[in-house]
């Protein structure tokens, strides 16, 4: 709790005791008035000092000068009648501050939770300098400089480890608490703890465009991206309150004036005077103005503990209408790294036909080669092979321990007038044929990412009606991952202008208001995630421009989360549902109870202080998303 709310707290409970002694008090008068106007202007000089300036600055129709114009006029009255009664007055008051405080205490709570994120803003960064530690701003580290990072400290700037394995507390980026191993060679993100061992890691980026300072800027700026629920309530409490301020005014003069014309009798204006002051309480706004906003707040910051980042509200709500998602293949729902999948028909044991292709490959940067080389497991010895020679668009053959080895697809197969056998599996398939003699081939492809398929479940049962896939992988490659997945529908060998292309036909053959959701995480992705209703990248190894162009950004690569995204924002559109119609029906029927003469100030307290704490209450519950 903050110091303003202990504050606006106590005063609350001091205006509370001092009313209820003011009842075992005998005094009469003007005694009686100054008694009950301390406890008034205990709980209450704030609001008519914030009503006074908002006269002076033309702001006039706000919930304080509507607060101001009700217990003031009900002090009148009192005065008036001369009967002494304050209660209702300092009660009004009372109970209109209990609920800003409700108000100002889920406020603070919706910004702890983003406030824990911030916590990921590093302060310094350790450079080795003359062998000792220093330690620098992080906007002055230049990419390429290697930075120390010891067990406890934040990693400050996105880079490679250079030196020492370690543990990672990524919970403040990626909402879970698994920690993550990463030993030299392995990228790194910015915003994560350093838990076990200290590292050396060699810096790619400036800190400005690192994933933490990216993640800051994102969260800081989340707020002035407004809804249409949000405008929608601007707009209505702008037309709103100065209609029911006109209504409140005749609601005191034009029935007394009725009565003395029309019937030629006495009006009590008193009477009229009350039940207006009453309705000017009911129709205070409070309720909406505040738990609206407040909803999306607290669903944006539930969204960041879950290491989902919504870039404003408005795109919160467009993701709660999300009936087609749309998903890049590589990188999205798969890893987008190749590996041996299988080694078939092998006339060697599997390790010397990894151990021949690799050294084959040796030579080579293309991704299949490193395939191969990973899957080799160690640094190969190249004082072994000879000879080498690649043939464009077949593979590569070369001298290795004195006998020719070739490794390649089948057309290289063909040019040695070598028999191979087909494979049956999809993916890349790199033929061997040692001195002439066929041996084997190896299967490469590409895995699926181990939550892909159940993301995709989970997105059906959360009610999206289609999921599609774009690639430019081949079409036997798509149709396999397509089907494993159970994904809808796929188109293959797609160019980035192919992918935006289809898109556009999904989104003008969909119904109206329907949303368009895509997924992605390469450079290319970027023209598909800006035309799309809603773009959503995977933002730890996804590409800087695809994180720029998304509306919501993924921060550990988990396709799960999209389920999840989608979701925490239909829980909190339902929410800002339940709060407009719970908070206008109420008011609603309690301003024509009020204008009937059936209800008081009491009532009234209700209608604005009671259903502003429900609401509110009710808006907090956006920030819990754990179990969705």
């Amino acid at each position: 709790m903050s110091g303003k709310q202990k504050k606006m707290l106590v005063r609350i409970i001091v205006s509370a005791a001092m009313l209820a002694a003011l009842h075992f008090i005998p005094a009469e008068g003007a005694l009686r008035f100054i008694l009950y106007m301390i406890p008034y202007f205990v709980v209450g000089y704030d609001i008519l000092i914030k009503a006074a300036k908002g006269i002076k600055n033309g702001r006039v129709l706000d919930e304080c000068f509507l607060m101001a114009i009700a217990t003031v006029g009900a002090i009148a009255l009192a005065l008036y009648d001369r009967s002494g009664d304050y209660t209702e007055a300092i009660a009004v008051m009372l109970f209109y501050q209990v609920g800003e405080w409700f108000q100002s205490y889920a406020v603070g709570k919706s910004r702890r939770s983003i406030s824990e994120l911030m916590d990921i803003r590093p302060d310094y960064a350790n450079i080795e300098r003359d062998g000792r530690l220093e330690s620098v701003d992080p906007d002055e580290v230049e990419p390429g400089s290697v930075i120390v990072v010891r067990p406890g400290e934040k990693v400050p700037i996105d880079g490679v480890v250079a030196e020492g394995a370690s543990s990672l507390n990524t919970s403040a980026l990626t909402g879970e608490s698994m920690p993550e191993d990463v030993k030299p060679g392995d990228e790194i993100i910015s915003g994560c703890i350093n838990m076990t061992g200290v590292l050396k890691i060699k810096t790619t980026k400036e800190f400005g465009e690192s994933t933490v300072s990216k993640i800051l800027d994102l969260v800081e700026n989340a707020s002035s991206r407004k809804s249409r629920s949000e405008d929608f309530i601007s707009e209505f409490a702008r037309v709103y309150t100065p209609a029911v301020c006109i209504g409140a005014l005749a609601l005191a003069l034009l029935p007394p004036l009725a009565r003395l014309i029309i019937m030629g009798i006495a009006p009590e204006w008193g009477v009229w005077i009350y039940r207006a002051l009453t309705f000017l309480v009911i129709s205070c706004p409070c309720a909406l103005v505040i738990s609206i906003p407040l909803s999306f707040f607290a669903g944006i910051g539930g969204a960041s503990r879950a290491g989902i980042l919504i870039k404003g509200s408005n795109y919160l709500e467009t993701l709660s209408k999300a009936g087609i998602v749309v998903f890049d293949k590589t990188g999205t729902l798969t890893q987008g790294v190749f590996e041996v999948n299988g080694i078939h028909h092998n006339e060697l044991k599997n390790e010397q036909l990894i151990e021949y292709a690799a050294l084959v490959e040796s030579s080579s940067s293309h991704p299949i080669s490193k395939s191969l080389l990973r899957a080799y497991g160690r640094e190969p010895d190249r004082s072994r092979v000879s000879d080498i020679k690649e043939i464009s668009g077949c593979g590569i053959t070369a001298a290795v321990d004195g006998r020719r080895v070739a490794a390649g697809n089948a057309r290289l197969m063909e040019s040695l007038n070598v028999k191979y056998i087909n494979c049956h599996m999809t993916g890349t398939i790199i033929h061997i044929a040692i001195d002439g003699e066929y041996a084997g081939h190896i299967v490469i492809s590409d895995i699926i990412k181990p939550h892909s398929k159940q993301a995709v479940e989970e997105l059906k049962k959360a009610g999206v009606e289609k999921t599609v896939m774009l690639t430019g992988d081949r079409s036997a490659v798509a149709e396999q991952v397509a089907g494993a997945l159970n994904i809808d529908t796929v188109y293959s060998e797609l160019l980035p202008a192919g992918k935006v292309e289809r898109v556009e036909e999904l989104m003008s053959a969909k119904p109206e208001k329907t949303k368009l959701a895509f997924v992605g995480d390469g450079i290319n992705d970027a023209p598909v995630l800006s035309r799309a209703d809603i773009g959503i990248a995977m933002g730890a190894m996804g590409s800087d421009a695809a994180i720029e162009a998304a509306d919501v950004v993924l921060m550990d690569d988990d396709p799960l989360k999209i389920s999840k995204a989608v979701k925490i924002s239909r829980k909190c559109i339902g929410i800002v549902y339940q709060n407009i119609v719970f908070a206008i029906g109420i008011k609603l029927i309690c301003l024509a109870l009020g204008a009937l003469g059936f209800a008081n100030m009491w009532l009234a307290i209700f209608a604005d202080v009671g259903v502003m704490v429900i609401a509110v209450l009710n808006a907090i519950r956006a920030l819990f998303v754990k179990k969705l």
